[in-house]
């Protein structure tokens, strides 16, 4: 097992990663405030590892709700809220119950939001079971729920007490779940580490072959680069807005092509081959470096292309991003791969270029 530290003062708290750590209660018994939690999960993820995660705490006298929803990004919605609300207020949950997310992003984004909601805070838990949630989403306190109009729109910034990534769990991922997760691993190789990137470039076959070192190092890399950018940039005031690489687009293909049809790092992919191009229009990249970063893409199992929504429905879509300021779209772009930086400088004419050659029909 490793262990690194999100670095936020009183607030901090550990990220565990390692196999087997499912099986090990002793490393969340001490974060418990009191021997009660709810366990968030849903109908795909409760199957594998629900069991084993209850049992080893009842073992230890902790008494267990589980609140069990439906699995998909379309039911991250208030409605689905109120069902963890419902069942925590039936049990009469208090506010020192934990609650502990077992499952992917959307269940790490929800309990996130419920925890955050739910008698004005109560602690809780991230226990990723995805590689996009074990390397991105579990970690930095960003929880919330998505609009019709926009992905990620309500929510709270609210950290954890503890984050689990038992590599175990990735075994059990559909391979497609395997490849969109791999979007976030080399997103932080574009933005912040070009060596990584090569690392990437290097090993992304032993990765879908689920390889246990560079999965290990994989998860622990961008593990470590979530974590200091969070440190210097709890709330996304600056540093933290460049983990947003790709997103801008990305949000504007989930909500354009209605959510859960293309999984979020599946849009991630193309939102940042779409940023990647703008770069090089604007002569920030060369060519070659647009291609390393379609070919990587593409070896993760990962789309390089975007939906033809449409030039004026992207615009709509991405005018409803939380990174407009002022009425402006600001965008993540790159000055080479390692290197990007925020700016709403971008000209309209390279946004339409990109939007029309980097898509295919939706």
């Amino acid at each position: 097992m490793q262990t690194l530290t999100v670095d936020l003062g009183e607030r901090s708290y550990p990220i565990h990663i390692g196999a087997k750590l499912l099986h090990q209660p002793a490393l969340i018994l001490p974060h418990l405030a009191q021997k009660r939690v709810a366990i968030v999960t849903n109908t795909t993820v409760a199957p594998l590892y629900l069991q084993t995660l209850g049992d080893g705490l009842a073992l230890n006298d902790v008494d267990v709700v589980p609140i069990v929803l439906p699995d998909g990004e379309q039911y991250k919605t208030w409605e689905t809220l109120n069902t963890i609300f419902d069942a925590l207020l039936t049990h009469r949950c208090e506010r020192k119950t934990t609650l502990i997310a077992l499952g992917g992003g959307v269940i790490g984004d929800l309990t996130g939001f419920a925890a955050a909601s739910y008698l004005r805070g109560v602690p809780f838990i991230q226990i990723p079971t995805t590689l996009l949630a074990q390397v991105d989403s579990s970690v930095g306190g960003k929880t919330g729920i998505n609009h019709p109009l926009g992905k990620n729109m309500v929510g709270a910034f609210y950290q954890p007490q503890l984050v689990l990534a038992d590599t175990d769990t990735l075994k059990t991922l559909p391979p497609r779940e395997l490849s969109a997760g791999l979007a976030e691993v080399i997103k932080y190789g574009l933005i912040y580490d070009a060596a990584f990137f090569d690392w990437l470039e290097a090993n992304v076959e032993k990765l879908r072959a689920l390889d246990a070192e560079a999965i290990a190092y994989a998860v622990r890399r961008s593990c470590e680069v979530k974590a200091e950018v969070v440190a210097k940039d709890e709330r996304e005031s600056g540093l933290r807005a460049l983990l947003n690489l790709g997103h801008t687009f990305g949000h504007a293909i989930e909500s354009g092509m209605g959510y859960g049809n293309w999984l979020h790092g599946e849009a991630v992919a193309a939102g940042t081959v779409l940023a990647a191009d703008v770069s090089r229009r604007m002569g920030l990249m060369s060519a070659a470096e647009v291609e390393r970063v379609r070919s990587l893409y593409l070896r993760a199992g990962l789309p390089d292309t975007a939906p033809d929504l449409g030039v004026e429905a992207y615009m709509q879509h991405m005018g409803l991003d939380k990174k407009v300021e002022g009425g402006r779209i600001r965008f993540v772009l790159l000055r080479g791969i390692g290197a990007a930086f925020v700016t709403a400088e971008v000209p309209q004419a390279d946004l339409e270029a990109a939007l029309t050659h980097y898509v295919q029909p939706a």
